[in-house]
């Protein structure tokens, strides 16, 4: 359930975006969740990769400044309010969820992942453990 995202922060110019994809698919290293959130003159992507460590090393390599961060890849059931029903257990226990975006592709249990960046990751898990136990009677998957 906990990932290692790494994030980096770029100037918001063309190509830029695509140096980044093109140093990471030389390396042949797979994308598998991605966030972009950008200003006028900057950009900060967001990454879960196939191999974080790797990800990090290549990136810095080229000179891009780099932050790994443990973050949560969490299934979320596939129906209207399954996304509600996680956030509010997150809320239940005065958890902040500061950020989120989807993962492409699905979990062991067909469901859709997201990626959740929170103020208690441990504690995250925790409550979300409980919450899946609870609704679905089995422990919850993720990456």
């Amino acid at each position: 359930m906990c990932v290692q995202q790494i994030s980096v922060t770029m100037q918001n110019v063309p190509g830029k975006f695509l140096d980044v994809s093109e140093c990471l698919g030389t390396e042949g290293i797979n994308v598998r969740a991605i966030s972009v959130a950008d200003t006028s003159d900057m950009s900060t992507v967001r990454f879960v990769t196939d191999d974080p460590t790797k990800t990090a090393n290549v990136l810095s390599s080229h000179g891009y400044s780099i932050r790994v961060t443990d973050v949560l890849a969490v299934e979320v059931p596939d129906h209207p309010g399954g996304l509600r029903a996680v956030l509010k257990a997150l809320k239940s226990t005065d958890i902040n969820v500061l950020y989120l975006y989807p993962f492409l592709g699905r979990g062991e249990s067909g469901q859709p992942i997201v990626i959740l960046g929170v103020d208690k990751t441990e504690e995250a898990i925790e409550v979300l453990q409980k919450y899946w136990v609870h609704t679905f009677g089995k422990e919850i998957y993720a990456l």
